[in-house]
């Protein structure tokens, strides 16, 4: 998690919280709210900051409780507001969030208790009892492991068999077990990829890196190094800053500044400027996650707004749908350009036929069904793009149905239709009307050939 002074930072800015409800233990883990596709919205609340009872529990899967700390034998050192953790569970559960305890953090770069343990047989075995203990005692449905950082090498050796091993206990008691990453560099070799295995999710930490900070192309990249290395989409999780750098200033902290922040990157703070991930950027990210990854995840929930500049809300939007959710299930024609129909070239169901612009007929190549999970379905398939690819020009055509993000379409407000995968709208080319023209990808810019109107 971020750095050295963050935690220094983060206390003098955000009031500790004091809820102290007394923990009810329920018969089962609670299981998480639903997103689509199983896609999570994981958020960490620390031990010295924030308050559980704003948290906007319906807009998240998952919350980790930061820190429990080990020490060199492999047992647990007293975790802080116990009586905060047990709020914590309590509300999480109560509104179907699943909540793990977060072990290690960044601990001003201290790793040398999870060096020690891991090295030996029996000090990783002490250390998996007390965690599945600790699971237990506070009803906790997982773990996520925040050892920062394995080195290449033997530690790294060491951290796949503790993983392996809390992994199996974990699992046998259907508990989770998921670790937060780091986002490039060397210490990336320091997971080695049997791991992947024993996990059920990367919170993989996209900031405290990148120029401006966390910025989209640098955290996108972050994400795809790690699928580089074989680790499934569904198990990479997008993590997301709440907070700028240099100066840790936190989101909630930079809006009470200047409201219009929200919509920015960087702000001039004292002189200097500080970056950060506004809502426009935070919404993207999640667009790109939708179509390429498991989830999303943020450091940290006390750092956030909880009104309409709210990052986990803009989060929340994006995965369902934003501000005008697409229609679900509706079925009918849909119009572009001088009132011309979307059809499928020769009513043809042959995966590849294209889809183009036509004189509105009223045929089944032409009805189509703007589907809840944002798929455009005619005959039984999908509209889709080329090859999956992100480049202007890209073709669309019919085929199989396969829920990858080269067939997802977004309705925007402006009338567009965008796919998060490539961030760029079904554009009639050449911004022809005439019958037979290919529909395509094309950057945004809301011009006559790129807005539709969806079934009635």
């Amino acid at each position: 998690m971020p750095s050295p002074l963050r935690r220094a930072l983060t206390a003098g800015l955000l009031a500790l919280a004091t809820a102290g409800a007394t923990l009810t233990l329920v018969p089962t883990a609670a299981q998480a709210a639903v997103l689509p596709n199983n896609f999570k919205s994981v958020g960490y609340l620390p031990s010295w900051a924030g308050n559980v009872n704003t948290i906007q529990y319906n807009k998240l899967t998952h919350i980790n409780y930061a820190f429990v700390l080990p020490n060199n034998d492999g047992s647990l050192r007293a975790v802080e507001n116990p009586s905060k953790l047990s709020s914590l569970v309590s509300l999480g559960h109560a509104n179907n969030v699943k909540v793990s305890i977060a072990v290690g953090g960044w601990n001003d770069g201290n790793d040398s208790a999870f060096e020690a343990l891991a090295a030996n047989a029996g000090t990783r075995t002490a250390f998996v009892n007390n965690l599945v203990n600790f699971v237990n005692q506070y009803n906790l449905d997982g773990v996520d492991m925040d050892w920062e950082y394995p080195d290449p090498g033997t530690s790294a050796n060491n951290y796949t068999q503790l993983m392996t091993q809390l992994g199996s206990a974990l699992r046998s008691r259907g508990k989770l077990l998921t670790a937060a990453v780091v986002s490039e560099g060397t210490y990336v070799q320091g997971v080695p990829t049997a791991v992947f295995a024993q996990v059920d999710w990367l919170n993989i930490m996209a900031y405290d890196g990148g120029s401006p900070h966390a910025n989209y192309d640098w955290s996108i990249a972050s994400i795809n190094l790690w699928k580089s290395r074989g680790l499934p989409a569904s198990k990479a999780v997008l993590g997301i800053p709440f907070y700028s750098r240099p100066g840790y200033y936190t989101y909630s902290a930079l809006v009470g500044m200047d409201p219009a922040n929200a919509n920015r990157d960087c702000a001039t703070v004292s002189g200097v400027q500080q970056c950060y991930n506004g809502i426009p950027t935070v919404k993207r990210k999640t667009q790109w996650a939708l179509a390429n990854a498991g989830g999303v995840m943020n450091w940290e929930l006390s750092q956030d707004t909880t009104g309409s500049t709210s990052l986990v809300s803009a989060m929340y939007d994006t995965i369902m749908g934003g501000t005008t959710p697409p229609p679900s299930g509706r079925t009918g024609r849909i119009t572009g350009i001088a009132g011309k129909c979307v059809d499928v070239a020769s009513a043809s169901t042959a995966n590849g036929t294209a889809v183009q612009l036509w004189t509105c007929n009223g045929t089944n190549a032409q009805t189509w069904t703007f589907a809840g999970d944002s798929t455009l379905r005619a005959l039984g398939k999908c509209a889709d793009i080329t090859s999956g690819s992100t480049a202007n020009g890209a073709k669309i055509q019919l085929w199989d149905c396969n829920g990858t993000g080269a067939q997802v379409w977004q309705a925007q407000s402006d009338g567009t239709l965008r796919n998060p995968q490539s961030n760029k709208c079904l554009d009639a080319s050449d911004n022809s009307s005439a019958d037979g023209t290919r529909l395509q990808i094309w950057d945004c810019f809301a011009g006559t050939n790129q807005r539709w109107t969806l079934p009635a």
